[in-house]
């Protein structure tokens, strides 16, 4: 890892510590500031880098062959098509395979081309998934320059000089501008996506805080009629709308940093008796509307591997996580009560109030990609909204 540049290096990622990786550049050119992490899944790359709660890190897969699928555009996970909303940058230990799958519709190098997504490959994720895990998430730029032209002393500056996750509101950038009515269900192997019901059992208003696409689809296939909503939306705009559930969605960002506006209406929603359903940043958030308090994660959590264990049931189930912040569990007060833990460190993964039809959970239970272990949730979730009604 040194900073004398090989022949043919056309790709590097500066840390702010000084550290350059090198290889080949893939995607797009020019260069992109943010938190190094990396994720363990062994699928769904394309549903990873458009994931929203990406937004401002950058990615190295641990699996060493990326690429085989291809991309194709109904696995685009975030409702916007940019790359700032998203993973800026991408690090692969091969070049990204040809595709070689019956859906691809563009290989992966290309649609990185396009998107704006800046690739590394060439260099050993099995050290740098090491460091991180020794030492935390780093900052760093990640480059990619056809002629291999590089100021290294100017991308470690640009890495240094970066403020980082903590108290950086996210999800007013990720959400949506206006509210909007989602109307596609789960992908079934015959048919595809399914269609929402003509007359839905449930009417649901999502808060978007940078929701994923197969958020709403199982929402849909539950039988719900979607309302989507900006991060921004008070609470009384919200029920106003007289909805049967509401739904926090996961995001990027320090959860604190945006919980300055987002508190103050989750406590009302809460309050109004209605059914509440937190996933990842949502979770997050409400543990803040109620008490508790969150903590920046020295590596995170992001896999499609994670055990997690449902205290309420005894059950464990295999998750998908993609989360740098958790909820300190030691801070939760009473009427809350944890209902999932993670088998990996411990930390809290699932809370509940004893006396309300209130839930959250840190895992991604639409399984985007990942296992769809955790799928009943969403069962869970409208389960409490046949109550209330």
């Amino acid at each position: 890892m040194s900073r004398d540049l090989l022949p043919g290096v056309t790709g590097v990622l500066v840390l702010a510590d000084g550290t350059v990786l090198q290889g080949i550049g893939v995607g797009a050119v020019g260069d992109a500031v943010g938190e190094v992490c990396f994720n363990t899944a062994m699928t769904g790359y394309q549903e990873i880098l458009t994931d929203p709660s990406y937004m401002a890190q950058i990615v190295a897969f641990t699996f060493p062959h990326v690429g085989n699928v291809g991309t194709n555009l109904e696995d685009i996970e975030q409702m916007s098509g940019s790359a700032e909303t998203a993973a800026r940058g991408a690090i692969f230990r091969d070049l990204p395979t040809k595709p070689a799958n019956w859906r691809a519709d563009s290989d992966l190098e290309t649609w990185m081309t396009r998107r704006g997504v800046i690739g590394l490959a060439g260099v050993d994720t099995r050290a740098l998934t090491k460091a991180i895990r020794e030492n935390g998430m780093p900052h760093g730029v990640i480059a990619h320059d056809p002629d291999g032209r590089f100021d290294l002393d100017a991308l470690q500056a640009k890495a240094r000089s970066w403020s980082g996750l903590e108290g950086l509101d996210l999800a007013k950038d990720a959400s949506c501008l206006q509210p909007f009515v989602y109307e596609e269900g789960l992908w079934d192997w015959d048919g595809g996506y399914a269609k929402a019901a003509e007359t839905p059992k449930y009417e649901v208003v999502v808060v978007d805080y940078g929701v994923k696409r197969n958020i709403l689809r199982s929402l849909v296939s539950v039988g719900a009629r979607v309302t989507v909503v900006p991060a921004k939306t008070t609470a009384e705009e919200i029920l106003a709308r007289n909805p049967d559930g509401v739904l926090l969605s996961n995001g990027p960002g320090d959860p604190a940093a945006t919980g300055e506006y987002a508190v103050p209406e989750i406590k009302k929603l809460v309050d109004s008796g209605k059914p509440v359903f937190g996933i990842c940043l949502g979770h997050q958030m409400l543990a803040l509307a109620l008490g508790a308090t969150t903590v920046k994660m020295e590596q995170g959590h992001h896999g499609a591997n994670h055990p997690v264990k449902d205290l309420t049931t005894g059950k464990v189930e295999i998750a998908s996580m993609n989360h740098g912040f958790t909820v300190d569990r030691d801070s939760l007060p009473e009427p809350v009560v944890e209902t999932h833990v993670s088998l990996f460190d411990g930390t809290n993964a699932g809370l509940a109030l004893r006396d309300r039809p209130v839930f959250s959970i840190q895992h991604h239970p639409e399984a985007s990609p990942g296992p769809t272990d955790s799928l009943y949730l969403f069962e869970r979730f409208a389960g409490l909204m046949d109550k209330a009604k």
